[in-house]
């Protein structure tokens, strides 16, 4: 992008930016929580032993999420509480 004159639309463009790389890292944020629930809802059919050790790592993931502010803190909780309540019905 070539260099611009100042001028009142340089911080939109600046902003533009920022949003392109926060949204970037929030993807990639969201794509590993959701792959470690997945891993876990798995294992509770497969190999339950191996469940309370990765739903700890579920949990931690999730809430680097809302730590970052990719998600919000009420929404973390909700779903390590509704993970929590799977892997008690399973058990």
């Amino acid at each position: 992008m070539a260099k611009l004159k100042t001028g009142r639309h340089t911080g939109a463009i600046k902003t533009h930016r920022q949003t392109l790389r926060r949204t970037l890292r929030n993807r990639v944020i969201r794509r590993k929580a959701r792959e470690a629930a997945k891993d876990f809802l798995e294992s509770l059919t497969k190999d339950k032993a191996k469940s309370p050790k990765l739903l700890s790592s579920v949990a931690s993931t999730w809430d680097k999420a809302a730590k970052k502010g990719t998600i919000h803190w009420k929404t973390a909780a909700r779903r390590k509480a509704r993970m929590a309540a799977r892997l008690a019905k399973a058990a």
